[in-house]
């Protein structure tokens, strides 16, 4: 039995040795196979560096705000007797917009005044009696001091009749109204906003790195997408003195021609600031750029082009080369690091590209490039 045991023991195992010995020889013949299977080219388009002169300007986003701007509210409350507006209206400095009911603070001021009278003539009197020398100068100063009470509590309680009566601050647009005739209204309520939008502020940050060349007075051009064919330009008005700390970012206020008030408070837009000078770029088109999380980078022809062409001979390849990015203008984007203004980049087919990819090139059919193009709206 045992021997027997033995026979099928050894048995077993040449049969399952000659199975995985098989096996193993079938997986390394077909990785042999795959690893000296020639890699089939990729058709790419190409392209060099091209040499600008560039205007020195810096792109950034901005917000758009009022010179001056307010939401109109009263200091007192009361009950709503007139409204002078209409929504959307334009008003001047000073003009009425809403009127509180003052029927009884204008009684009491009635009776103020009759009582600054009555203190003025008693003033009158003893000022008359104080040269006859009837009176002492103590009686007289008492006279005088209720006579100025007098006048300060009308006053005061004319000036509270004057807060009932709100009127534009500066003039502007005013906005949608917020409350009706006959409403009671506490103070600080809101009534209606005004806005002075011509000309128009937009605000904008750039980083700390920018600061030798800005100044106020530089020319600003700012498009936004409510008129995405309008170019709405102006200057420089103001640099925070000082850099943000947590976004390193410096702060700047230029002021915009809005004659049509075709910008609004609260729009944001894309800002151009023209910089003193100009720079010289090597760019590429910006189907030329790789971006990728861990940087930006082109894949560079390598190669004979004239030996790849003939029968046998070796293939052109790319080797993938990480590039510094410099300012955008159109389709092009500038390269500050990384590239030679001879050297032959892919333009198209990037996401088939890898280190030492045979690439066969095709630039009958590439991508347009332009410094302005004007894409048509679909």
């Amino acid at each position: 039995m045992t021997k027997r045991m033995i026979i099928m023991l050894i048995l077993a195992g040449v049969v399952f040795g000659a199975v995985f010995g098989m096996k193993w020889i079938g997986n390394k013949m077909m990785v042999d196979y795959i690893e000296t299977m020639p890699i089939p080219p990729v058709t790419i388009s190409t392209t060099t560096g091209k040499s600008f002169t560039w205007e020195n300007q810096v792109e950034a986003i901005g917000n758009l705000v009022p010179v001056q701007g307010a939401d109109i509210s009263t200091d007192v409350g009361g009950i709503i007797t007139e409204l002078h507006f209409e929504s959307g209206d334009r008003v001047e400095k000073g003009a009425p917009l809403v009127t509180l009911d003052s029927d009884t603070e204008r009684g009491e001021l009635r009776r103020l005044q009759a009582q600054a009278e009555l203190a003025k003539l008693n003033l009158e009197r003893r000022q008359k009696l104080y040269k006859l020398e009837a009176i002492s100068k103590s009686d007289l100063d008492a006279v005088q001091a209720e006579a100025d009470a007098a006048q300060a509590a009308m006053q005061s309680q004319a000036a509270r009749i004057a807060q009932k009566a709100i009127r534009a601050p500066f003039a502007g647009q005013l906005g949608i109204r917020q409350v009706s005739t006959g409403q009671f209204v506490a103070a600080g309520t809101p009534l209606v906003t005004l806005q002075s939008l011509d000309p128009i502020d937009v605000d904008f940050s750039l980083p700390e790195q920018y600061l030798a060349d800005i100044s106020a007075g530089l020319p600003v051009t700012v498009t936004v997408e409510a008129y995405p064919g309008d170019v709405f330009e102006g200057t420089v008005l103001a640099v925070e003195p000082r850099v943000d700390e947590a976004t390193r970012n410096v702060r700047l206020r230029a002021r915009l021609a809005n004659a049509d008030l075709k910008l609004r408070a609260g729009q944001f837009g894309q800002v151009q600031l023209r910089l003193p000078g100009e720079q010289n770029v090597l760019a590429v088109p910006r189907t030329a750029i790789n971006y990728s999380s861990y940087g930006a980078s082109v894949f560079v022809v390598t190669g004979d082009r004239e030996a790849a062409q003939q029968e046998g001979g070796e293939p052109l390849t790319v080797t993938q080369r990480f590039v510094r990015l410099g300012p955008a203008r159109g389709d092009f984007v500038a390269v500050t690091e990384g590239l030679e203004a001879d050297d032959e980049v892919a333009s198209s087919g990037l996401l088939k590209l890898r280190n030492d990819q045979p690439v066969v090139i095709n630039n009958e059919i590439q991508p347009d490039a332009e410094l302005a193009p004007t894409p048509a709206n679909t």
